[in-house]
């Protein structure tokens, strides 16, 4: 095995392990006290757990030859795998903003903001680590797939300080008189990231559909549909 097909399995599994680690806190956590947005990126974490998981068992598949013998069939794999996230993050976002929506217009939800914004620091650490790693150690291996997780674990790093900025807010206005706006800073900022992060999955939609597009042209596609 190179060390190249090596590292890339590393970096899929650190992701792996980091989405399901904070798919997990951010679940639990949001559900306890009621937070949309911490739920929404806890969610996140977890399509994203799913979407790795399918990415390492591209790379497994893949990597099974040599990948300059099978250049077009790595492509074809790559595009789809891609293509499926941008899907699943789209549809995610789509179904956050619709309950927001309705949050906002039950007059919104009373947060512990003081357990928020704990959250919301943790995570960003957490999330701007595993961004940075997928980033940098993604260059060695110059893979499409890494580059993906990058993307997404981009993402999530900016939710998380969108959490951290808002609850923030809300904390401030608790000591105004302005205070009974704070329960609309939750589902506030669950509509603003899914607005803001539709953005890159319907890119990723667009470019790997393209991608498909060509290799289907070029007669790629049909010929490993009957492989």
């Amino acid at each position: 095995m190179s060390y190249s097909i090596k590292k890339e399995r590393q970096l899929l599994l650190v992701s792996t392990f980091s989405a399901l680690l904070f798919a997990m806190l951010g679940i639990v956590l949001g559900m306890l006290i009621h937070s949309l947005v911490i739920i929404f990126d806890g969610v996140y974490s977890l399509v994203s757990l799913g979407l790795t998981l399918i990415s390492l068992v591209a790379v497994l598949y893949i990597r099974k030859e040599d990948v300059s013998k099978n250049i077009k069939r790595v492509k074809v794999i790559e595009s789809s795998v891609i293509l499926l996230k941008g899907i699943a993050i789209t549809l995610m976002c789509v179904l956050s903003f619709v309950a927001a929506v309705q949050a906002i217009m039950e007059g919104g939800r009373e947060v512990n903001t003081g357990i928020a914004l704990a959250f919301g620091v943790f995570s960003m650490i957490g999330c701007y680590t595993s961004y940075w790693v997928m980033k940098t150690q993604g260059r060695e291996v110059n893979s499409a797939l890494v580059d993906a997780e990058a993307k997404q674990w981009l993402m999530d790093t900016v939710i998380s300080a969108a959490v951290f900025v808002g609850f923030m807010i809300a904390k401030v206005l608790l000591l105004t008189s302005y205070a009974h706006y704070a329960q609309l800073a939750d589902p506030i900022m669950v509509v603003m990231a899914s607005v803001y992060f539709i953005i890159v999955p319907v890119k990723m939609i667009i470019s790997s559909s393209k991608q498909l597009h060509q290799l289907n042209r070029d007669g790629v596609l049909a010929k490993y549909s009957h492989a």
